[in-house]
C-alpha cells in the first residue's frame, strides 16, 4: 500500500498487545467454562482451543446431557454448577469464563472470585446496573481480575480503527452511525422459550444483547465515555412481548460527537460502524457478529480504498488476550470498571425511551 494510511495499516492484524510468544507457553491459562448455549459450544470452546495462551478443562451447566456431552466430545472434566460454585473441581482451573443468562452472572462470578480465580465475563456484566456494581465489588474484594468479554476490543479491524483516529487520519470526528441487527428467532433457534424474551434475566432484548456492541466498540474507537443518552424502543410482535424488539439512541460524547444506533432483533442481518470525520469516514461493514469476516475501508477525498486483510478468529483473539495478560501479569484494558460505565448508559438510555427525554449521565 502506497499512502499515508500504509503505517497504520499494513500488519492489519498485529497483536499489538502481545510480549510472550506462543512458542513459549509451556503451561496455559486453564478455563473452567460456565453455560453452554451455543455460542459457547460453537465460538467459545473452540476460540479458546485455537489460543496458545488457554486451554478449557471444566465445564457446567444448569443442562446435565449438555454437560456430559460436551465433556466426553472434548476430553473435559463435567461438573454441576453446584460442583463448580463449591468449588469441588477448583484445583482444575485458573479462570472462569461465564457466559450465563445476564441474571445469572453475580452468582458465579461471585463464587470464582471466592476461589481466588480469574474472570472472563460476558457483556453485559448483568441484567441490572446495580448487580453488575456487586459483581465488580466482589472481583474487587477478592483481589481478583476480572474482564468482560468485548470481543470487538481485540478484532484486529476495530483496532486498527481506533489507530486511525488517534492517528487523526479522519480530522476531527464530527458524527458515528452504526447498526445490528438480526432475525434473533431465526438465527439463534426458533424456541421462543429463550432467556432473551425474560426481562428478569436478560434486563431487556435488542439494546441489552446486541445495542451493547455498537455503544462500546464506539466507546472504544474514540477513548472517550457519552456525557448523554437519548432513546426509543418499540415492540410489534407477541413474541417480544415484556421486552424491547427494536431500539434507537443516541449517544452525545464530548467536543459534540454524536453517535446514532440502531438495533433490532427482529429484521434482516446487518452490522455496520462509519465514523465521519472532517477529512475521512472509516467503515466497519460487516462490523460486530462473529460469524462473519469483517470489512475495513476508508473514504478520504472522493476515493474509497477497501483493505484486504487476513481474517482472524474473533473469540481465538479474545482468549488469547485474556490468557496472555494473565500469564504477563498485566490488567485487562476491559474490566469492571470499563463495563459499568456501559450498564449505567443502557439503563439511561431505557430511562429516556420511557421518559422521552435526554439522561445525562454522571460518570457513577
Amino acid at each position: 500500500m502506497t499512502s499515508p494510511l500504509a503505517e497504520y495499516l499494513d500488519d492489519f492484524t498485529r497483536r499489538d498487545w502481545q510480549t510472550i510468544a506462543p512458542d513459549d507457553v509451556d503451561d496455559p491459562v486453564r478455563v473452567a467454562v460456565v453455560g453452554l448455549g451455543w455460542f459457547a459450544r460453537e465460538w467459545a470452546l473452540p476460540g479458546i482451543a485455537r489460543s496458545a495462551f488457554t486451554e478449557a478443562t471444566v465445564v457446567t451447566d444448569i443442562d446435565n446431557e449438555a454437560v456430559a456431552a460436551v465433556a466426553a466430545d472434548r476430553d473435559l472434566r463435567g461438573v454441576t454448577p453446584e460442583e463448580l460454585r463449591d468449588g469441588a473441581a477448583a484445583d482444575g482451573y485458573d479462570a472462569v469464563y461465564v457466559a450465563t443468562p445476564n441474571a445469572t452472572h453475580l452468582e458465579y462470578v461471585a463464587a470464582a472470585a471466592e476461589q481466588g480465580k480469574a474472570v472472563l465475563c460476558e457483556k453485559p456484566l448483568e441484567s441490572t446496573p446495580e448487580r453488575a456494581r456487586d459483581l465488580v465489588a466482589a472481583c474487587e474484594d477478592a483481589g481478583v481480575p476480572l474482564m468482560v468479554g468485548y470481543r470487538m476490543q481485540t478484532d484486529p479491524a476495530a483496532r486498527r480503527l481506533r489507530d486511525l483516529l488517534d492517528a487523526g487520519v479522519a480530522g476531527d470526528v464530527v458524527h458515528v452511525h452504526a447498526t445490528m441487527s438480526q432475525t434473533m428467532l431465526g438465527e439463534l433457534g426458533s424456541d421462543h422459550d429463550q432467556w432473551r424474551l425474560d426481562p428478569e434475566l436478560s434486563g431487556g432484548c435488542a439494546l441489552m444483547d446486541i445495542g451493547i456492541y455498537p455503544l462500546n466498540t464506539i466507546r472504544f474507537a474514540l477513548g472517550a465515555d457519552p456525557v448523554r443518552v437519548s432513546g426509543r424502543t418499540r415492540t410489534e410482535h407477541d413474541a417480544f412481548a415484556g421486552v424491547d424488539e427494536h431500539a434507537t439512541y443516541r449517544l452525545e460524547f464530548p467536543g459534540g460527537i454524536d453517535a446514532t444506533c440502531t438495533v433490532s432483533q427482529n429484521a434482516q442481518h446487518a452490522s455496520r460502524l462509519e465514523v465521519t470525520g472532517t477529512d475521512a469516514r472509516l467503515i466497519l461493514d460487516p462490523a460486530f457478529y462473529e460469524r462473519e469476516d469483517r470489512g475495513f475501508a476508508v473514504v478520504r477525498d472522493g476515493v474509497r480504498v477497501d483493505i484486504d486483510f487476513e481474517q482472524v478468529h474473533q473469540i481465538e483473539e479474545e482468549f488469547a488476550y485474556f490468557g496472555h495478560q494473565l500469564l504477563a501479569d498485566e490488567p485487562f484494558y476491559p474490566d469492571g470498571e470499563h463495563a459499568l460505565t456501559d450498564m449505567w448508559a443502557l439503563d439511561a438510555i431505557y430511562e429516556s425511551a420511557s421518559t422521552g427525554e435526554p439522561v445525562e449521565l454522571d460518570g457513577e
